[in-house]
């Protein structure tokens, strides 16, 4: 009896009333599905460059998303066109080679191309879409350099099309909780922000030589996440970087890395990079004020576990990036819908874009010469 006086009123009071919390992503999508809207903008008419790993997840969420009608796949093995076709039911989606590409960007059928082939075709596949008057969506960088990058943005401003690049992290659920949370001031003036990254499974070196680095393939993506948090642009950069495997070693490249930035509010910012963590996709994100701390820990495939002798254990993190952002990756293409229909503004804008590139560019400038590289952003 000791309790009873804490006896509350009948759940069912209220019960019209009371709402899930906002960060229930997912039921807020279920939700979505139920009501009763007006009819959704005709299906966004879609054209995918690229069937290799990032393609192939950009192609599961297409297919399963009913506000894209995709029209083409532009791919240059084609011993992979049957079984694509066959696997998703491409029936009606015509198949073409790199070089048969002008098809697609003369089409008064596409309205949009989503790119994701290998960097140095990028900027020629951009430019090409957007003097065909498509949108654009192309897997981050746009370019190899920042000018070709400048004159993406040029050609996208005068064709009147939007050109979104990829940066996905922006879209995972934690990640962006994060970002609405410190921008609410939840911590106060951030202090510190740092990132850690580290690959899984260890990238093809196939892959690693057409990367771009990686400053340029993975730094980049850790400095949008710290960048667009704290909604400003480093003054000063510092990197130390190794490499340990011989085969990256050999293509100049570094396999671990450590940057520190410095800001102009006085916010301190630390991002680690690995090519290979031997025991999953390590992807974890805290940011420090005098009011608190955010962080984003890393997530696993079940929430099982097992308690024995040798005490607890549980399922590794998830093994690679299309699992750990999974999620990630569908909000960012409903985005992108948004945007080429015009009800939504492109959140990553061309400045954002330059400044990574910039700011990435600065870190392996550190890293070679062993010295501090300030920025100036007049």
């Amino acid at each position: 009896m000791a309790t009873l006086k804490f006896q509350d009123e009948s759940p069912f009071v209220g019960i019209r009333t009371r709402h899930h919390h906002s960060t229930d992503f997912r039921y807020t999508q279920f939700l979505k599905g139920l009501s009763h809207v007006e009819i959704p903008p005709k299906p966004l008419r879609l054209a995918l460059f690229g069937l290799g790993r990032a393609g192939s997840i950009h192609l599961a969420n297409i297919v399963a998303n009913p506000q894209l009608d995709l029209k083409y796949i532009v791919e240059a093995d084609k011993t992979k066109w049957d079984s694509f076709r066959a696997k998703w039911g491409l029936g009606d989606v015509q198949f073409i080679e790199p070089q048969d590409s002008k098809a697609v960007f003369e089409s008064s059928e596409v309205d949009a191309t989503l790119i994701a082939t290998p960097t140095f075709t990028h900027e020629n596949l951009v430019l090409q879409s957007l003097l065909g008057n498509k949108a654009v969506f192309c897997e981050k960088p746009i370019s190899e350099d920042r000018e070709g990058t400048r004159r993406c943005y040029e050609t996208a401003q005068k064709a009147g099309q939007p050109l979104f690049c990829a940066f996905n992290r922006r879209f995972d659920p934690s990640f962006r909780e994060v970002y609405e949370r410190t921008r609410t001031g939840d911590v106060g003036q951030v202090l510190l922000i740092k990132t850690t990254s580290r690959d899984s499974p260890l990238p093809t070196l196939e892959y690693l030589k057409t990367s771009g680095g990686i400053f340029h393939d993975c730094a980049v993506h850790d400095i949008d996440l710290v960048t667009w948090i704290l909604g400003e642009y480093p003054i000063e950069v510092h990197s130390i970087a190794n490499a340990t495997i011989p085969e990256i070693r050999n293509i100049n490249d570094f396999d671990n890395v450590v940057i520190t930035m410095k800001f102009e509010s006085g916010t301190m910012a630390v991002i680690d990079l690995c090519r290979f963590a031997s025991y999953g996709y390590d992807q974890r994100l805290e940011v420090f004020g005098p009011k608190g701390m955010l962080s984003v820990q890393n997530d696993h495939p079940t929430q099982s576990y097992f308690s024995g002798n040798s005490g607890v254990s549980r399922s590794p993190i998830y093994h690679s990036f299309p699992s750990r952002f999974l999620h990630g990756y569908q909000l960012e293409l409903e985005q992108f819908i948004r945007v080429a229909q015009g009800s939504e503004e492109n959140p990553v804008s061309s400045q954002m874009t330059l400044a990574v590139s910039k700011i990435a560019t600065a870190c392996e400038e550190s890293a070679r010469s062993g010295t501090p590289v300030s920025l100036n952003w007049n």
